[in-house]
């Protein structure tokens, strides 16, 4: 559902990703780790279109991002880790607005959206403007959003920012609900015990290469951390204490 193929994207003399290759399958939950500025927010924005790639190609439910653009962008839902929105609408405009956006059937859309609103606990908050809304809200809004056409795949950067634990809880149950249905979850998170309670597989990423991916259970015998935890996992590849190459 999502292939990355010598995905490389360079900003003058500062190489953020170098030859990526990676390939996430049909409702399995990626989680992508790494330091700050390993190249996760790059690699994610080139997945969804919104960076060219200096070379290389990504490929979404099997539309090229940069080739067949309309096509691969109907399958994502996507949640940066700073949502922008139309701060002058409403929680229910705005859905509405990516529901036409999308093409979603008005009835569906309006039933869609009453459910996300509520299972995201948005209802007392549906008819104010977004800009008085907080930080955690507007979060919560931004998966709504990206839920309500019903995407073949979910790009997310750090869902988790500004949420309460009980929000946190939601999310991450509709996330993991999705992914047992087929939906394929590629999440960017610098929460270690996040990807190791929802995660099939973890790719770990630094410098902008990709140092490993596997299982938990794989990667403990990569870092020659046996029975440690994803921390000691991270620690020891970023580190260079374990061995790896770019799958």
């Amino acid at each position: 559902m999502i292939e990355a193929r010598n995905l490389s994207m360079r900003y003058g003399d500062l190489l953020a990703l170098d030859g990526l290759n990676l390939s996430v399958g049909k409702g399995e939950f990626f989680a992508f780790l790494g330091p700050n500025s390993a190249g996760k927010t790059t690699t994610i924005k080139l997945l969804t279109g919104l960076l060219k790639p200096t070379s290389g190609e990504a490929i979404v439910c099997g539309h090229d991002i940069q080739k067949d653009p309309i096509e691969a962008k109907r399958r994502i839902g996507y949640v940066p880790d700073v949502a922008e929105f139309y701060d002058k609408l409403t929680p229910v405009e705005f859905l509405a607005f990516i529901a036409d956006l999308f093409e979603v059937e008005p009835e569906l859309a309006v039933e869609r959206a009453d459910a996300l609103i509520e299972r995201f606990s948005l209802s007392e908050h549906a008819r104010q403007r977004i800009e008085n809304l907080s930080h955690g809200t507007r979060q919560r809004l931004a998966i709504a959003s990206a839920l309500l056409h019903e995407p073949e795949v979910i790009i997310i950067d750090e869902p988790m920012v500004g949420l309460d634990p009980r929000n946190a809880r939601v999310v991450k149950e509709e996330l993991k609900r999705k992914s047992r249905e087929g939906v394929t979850v590629f999440l960017s998170t610098h929460l270690l015990n996040v990807a190791e309670e929802l995660a099939d597989r973890v790719g770990i990423v630094n410098h902008g290469r990709l140092l490993a991916v596997g299982t938990i259970e794989e990667l403990r015998a990569l870092a020659a951390a046996e029975g440690g935890s994803l921390e000691d996992i991270f620690i020891a590849l970023t580190e260079g204490k374990g061995a790896g190459g770019n799958d």
